[in-house]
């Protein structure tokens, strides 16, 4: 499959096709009460500069020192089998297959559980989170209990994510060390179908990152701009080695490595965010709301308080977890 020239040779695409509207805004000219009232409570996205300028990652995550360094025989998921079962490889074979790949549509490392091994946590000591996004309400509940919320992630050339809307209506931070990548971000409220352009697929094309970049959004651009569609509040912007691009929760994003790329992202609950998140978790992880709401009247009253609040007004009921002995069953791995 043939890729639109930007795309194949890692550049930037015609300003035509970019419909920015996001802001570059350097920490020191940045306030957190700033960055509060300005983006995160009205849920807009951002990319700071400078957040990563004294990170150890800048020189513990090159490239060369990956392949060659302390990490390279770390085992790191690169996706996962037919039975869902994750696929691991050693760092250095993937940096090796990373360098010399011609793929439409590489493999992409995306690893959620470095954390729980002794060589690969030592990532969590190369880099810090940064300050805007250190507020965290999931960190009430134990690791076990949360769904996963930290990645680390290499990814080559070409490889990415096809437009989806993260987990929870969680918020997220993603860094990136390494390379360039293309952001396209579209509004809270759009509809699936539009985002991903499903009416607009030609026979044979698939969802994947570089087709949906390469074929699909230059369609729904122009779908767009010829007001063929609603209106989604497209927003598009490169993302460059050293920034920090902040995702606020429901927003559909998909993302296209334009070189090769290094990067860090996690996904957190803020308190601007807390009920619209509260909404999603007593529905989707009925369990953890309880632990949740436990935890939230020991630390956070207030929260608890609003939450309660908000099931009455929705008239929504929670169950209590059952008190019943049920069997032992086999212990599950953290998904990611």
């Amino acid at each position: 499959r043939r890729h639109m020239e930007f795309v194949s040779k890692g550049l930037q695409p015609p300003q035509n096709q970019v419909v920015t509207g996001i802001d570059r805004v350097h920490w020191k000219d940045l306030t957190m009460e700033q960055f509060v009232e300005k983006y995160q409570k009205p849920e807009i996205p951002v990319i700071i500069t400078g957040l990563t300028d004294d990170w150890k990652a800048n020189d513990n995550w090159k490239v060369e020192e990956l392949f060659s360094g302390k990490y390279r025989n770390c085992r790191l998921k690169v996706g996962e089998d037919d039975e869902g079962y994750s696929i691991r490889v050693k760092l250095k074979y993937f940096l090796n297959y990373m360098m010399h790949q011609k793929d439409d549509s590489p493999m992409y490392l995306f690893d959620c559980s470095f954390d729980e091994h002794d060589r690969e946590s030592e990532l969590l000591l190369d880099y810090k989170v940064p300050s805007y996004f250190a507020e965290d309400l999931f960190n009430l509940i134990s690791e076990k209990r949360r769904p996963p919320y930290r990645w680390f992630l290499i990814g080559p050339k070409r490889s990415g994510t096809s437009a989806h809307i993260d987990p929870l209506g969680t918020s997220a931070w993603n860094a990136l060390v390494y390379g360039r990548k293309r952001w396209i971000m579209t509004k809270p409220g759009t509809r699936k179908r539009q985002v991903k352009g499903y009416a607009l697929r030609k026979k044979g094309e698939d969802g994947e990152a570089s087709t949906y970049f390469s074929y699909h959004v230059p369609r729904i651009l122009k779908d767009e701009a010829e007001k063929k569609v609603r209106d989604m509040g497209i927003r598009e912007v490169i993302q460059e080695p050293g920034e920090v691009i902040y995702v606020p929760g429901g927003w559909y994003h998909a993302v296209l490595n334009l070189t090769h790329t290094i990067a860090v992202t996690q996904n957190f609950c803020a308190r601007a965010q807390f009920l619209k998140i509260w909404r999603h978790v007593r529905k989707g992880r009925k369990k953890m709301a309880l632990k949740w709401l436990k935890a939230l009247k020991e630390k956070y009253p207030d929260l608890a308080e609003a939450a309660l609040k908000c099931n009455e007004d929705d008239g929504w009921k929670m169950k209590e977890a059952s008190k019943k002995k049920s069997k032992k069953k086999k212990k599950k791995k953290r998904k990611c």
